[in-house]
């Protein structure tokens, strides 16, 4: 029996562009949530992999930032 809401705050750019794939899913955002929270369900968690970044994967991330690191062109390719 569907008897509970969920309400959450979220930028409004990334509601618009997740409705977008929603729609070409063919799915409207509560169907989205209602299959996300039966996911958590069934896996007994986040069904999605989480994971803290190592030390060398937050250098990479705060060089992509920054646009710091090694430039290689297509031809290096």
């Amino acid at each position: 029996m569907m008897d509970a809401t969920v309400r959450a705050r979220v930028d409004s750019d990334l509601k618009q562009e997740a409705e977008a794939i929603f729609k070409k899913l063919g799915l409207n955002t509560s169907q989205a949530i209602v299959m996300f929270l039966n996911m958590v369900k069934l896996q007994n968690g986040i069904p999605f992999d989480m994971k803290i970044p190592n030390k060398e994967t937050l250098k990479a991330m705060q060089e992509a930032k920054e646009f710091k690191g090694e430039k290689i062109s297509l031809k290096d390719l």
